[in-house]
């Protein structure tokens, strides 16, 4: 089964799906709205804004690392995970960004990643090819055969609820034994610290709360004003990329706690006894001093803009650096890695840009930053 096979069978899926999300629930795009102007505020006062969350994180008793690079990012990790072997991974496009897993893998830890479509990635030893989900490009026959040989136990011409029986088996135990868990944000309240992640699977609830030690890895543009706001993003998300209403939607701040004797507030009950928060820079910071870039940071990762792009789809999903593919891939592969290559190959079609939950011009940030690539003499992919 080819890569196009299986991004058109998502199209089939997915396109129709926001659509019918939008009309029943026409609240979304308010939200969606005024969603936008909270994140421009962030993205004006950037710094400002990662000063309170540390502060936040801080008074939460979690303890918070600001890190400017990967290689810092990874060393942050690295020194909190200390001799800890078994770590879990809920799935972390930041993560993914600063090569976190192979990253510790290199060092002998036994790492898993716990969604379905990274753990088909992780099986495959292939990038991601959607920001939310990362094995669009793979066909059910593909994954009940990396299943199959890499953990048996599978009948010929299984079902798709035979193979994710199948991983959910084999995870179980993974979950249950591990030492770290380690997930990205969906969105992080400046005022309370509190990460929200949003999930349908489980395994993120798994991920924070059974391991000692969660770490939650995120960039900057992540942070939002206020709690409200934060939860506002998971639902705006989550609607525009088809999966509405969530499953899941996980509030954390801080360590696990309990107040049942006295009233009196203690940490840790049940769940971790440690919580880290890492804010990542990596090019972020500049961007949003950058008139002609800023607005890129507004992209909240629901993933729309992909399955809406010619481009997209005649590359068959490989267009951009990953993990940042598609449209919003084109402009952060830019911003995080300083590769302009691929806003080479926009068409300006504009369908990124209609489709939008943050009415982010994607075909004009793409037009700047093609135009500084020919300017600095960068050749076409």
């Amino acid at each position: 089964m080819t890569w196009e096979i299986a991004i058109n069978r998502t199209i089939r899926n997915n396109v129709p799906r926001v659509y019918n999300v939008l009309e029943r629930h026409p609240y979304i795009k308010d939200l969606a709205l005024e969603l936008r102007k909270a994140k421009l505020d962030v993205i004006n006062n950037l710094e400002k804004y990662v000063e309170e969350t540390v502060e936040s994180v801080k008074r939460i008793g979690g303890i918070p690392h600001v890190v400017s690079d990967s290689h810092e990012a990874r060393e942050v990790v690295t020194k909190i995970i200390g001799e800890r072997k078994r770590i879990i991974m809920g799935k972390s496009m930041v993560a993914y960004e600063i090569g976190l897993r192979e990253h510790l893998k290199r060092l002998g830890k036994d790492v898993w990643e716990t969604d379905l479509g990274e753990f088909l990635i992780q099986l495959a030893n292939e990038p991601p090819s959607h920001i939310i989900a990362p094995a669009v490009h793979m066909s059910k026959e593909r994954a009940e055969e990396l299943v199959r040989e890499a953990l048996g136990g599978l009948s010929e011409d299984a079902t798709h609820e035979q193979i994710v029986a199948r991983v959910r088996e084999f995870l179980r135990d993974k979950f249950i034994n591990a030492e770290v868990g380690i997930t990205g944000a969906n969105a992080i309240s400046a005022d309370t610290g509190s990460v929200i992640l949003v999930e349908n699977e489980g395994n993120i609830r798994f991920t924070t709360v059974s391991p000692s030690v969660h770490i939650a890895i995120a960039g900057f543009e992540k942070i939002v004003p206020t709690l409200p706001y934060a939860m506002m993003e998971a639902l705006v998300q989550a609607a525009y990329a088809g999966l509405y209403p969530p499953t899941y939607v996980n509030l954390t701040s801080g360590p696990s706690s309990t107040g049942d004797i006295e009233m009196k507030r203690v940490s840790p009950a049940h769940g971790p006894k440690e919580f880290h928060l890492i804010l990542l820079d990596n090019g972020r910071v500049k961007a949003s001093k950058d008139s002609e870039l800023s607005e890129a940071l507004l992209c909240i990762r629901c993933g729309r803009c992909h399955l809406h792009c010619p481009v997209y789809r005649v590359l068959d999903g490989k267009w951009g650096t990953p993990p940042y593919s598609g449209p919003m891939g084109a402009m952060w592969s830019y911003i995080v890695y300083g590769n302009a290559n691929h806003s080479l190959l926009c068409t300006h079609s504009g369908g990124c840009k209609e489709v939008c939950p943050m009415k982010i011009n994607i075909p004009k940030v793409l037009e700047r930053i093609k135009s500084r690539a020919w300017m600095q003499g960068k050749e076409v992919l």
